[in-house]
């Protein structure tokens, strides 16, 4: 009897309902469970798209920004080396580059912040992926491809290269 109605429970013979035997119980539960399982596996894909996708996204932002950034920073690297520049000439006319050296700090305060930071050439072997040769010098004091001289310096921001220095690199003397 239920609680409610003080009914007795209705039975399948009484609701005219054939009771589900063993066999076919069998067969439904093992039914649902295949499709309990094939949506289990679909959902953990699903899943694994998502974060694939998720990783994929924050690498490609990433990668746009820092594009981005280098070449802002390119710009400013050469209002950067103009001001360099205007402090030489300054200084061989004797006049005050207080103000300038001020400014001068603060650029090279933000090209740290951004991680630029220039390219070692001196005395350096010469590698195409950070220099640029502009001209070739016979020195046979040197080991061939060291480089004597920048001839514009180059810049560098989280290992790419945003600007390659321009280098005078040294070649061994062919009569000798």
């Amino acid at each position: 009897m239920t609680e409610e109605t003080n009914q007795p429970e209705a039975t399948a013979e009484e609701t005219n309902q054939p009771e589900a035997t063993a066999e076919e119980e069998t067969k439904v539960t093992e039914s649902e469970r295949v499709k309990l399982s094939i949506c289990e596996d679909q959902l953990l894909r699903a899943k694994a798209d998502y974060q694939n996708l998720e990783r994929i996204s924050k690498i490609e932002i990433s990668q746009k920004v820092t594009l981005k950034t280098n070449q802002l920073m390119l710009g400013f690297v050469g209002i950067y080396e103009d001001f360099i520049r205007a402090k030489s000439a300054l200084e061989n006319e004797s006049a005050n580059i207080e103000g300038l050296e001020g400014i001068i700090k603060n650029m090279k305060s933000l090209l740290d912040e951004n991680h630029i930071e220039p390219i070692e050439t001196k005395g350096k072997i010469f590698d195409p992926k950070f220099h640029d040769a502009v001209s070739t010098v016979e020195d046979n004091s040197l080991e061939e491809g060291t480089i004597t001289q920048e001839v514009a310096k180059g810049y560098i921001s989280f290992q790419e290269v945003i600007k390659p220095s321009k280098v005078i690199v040294s070649k061994k003397n062919e009569k000798e």
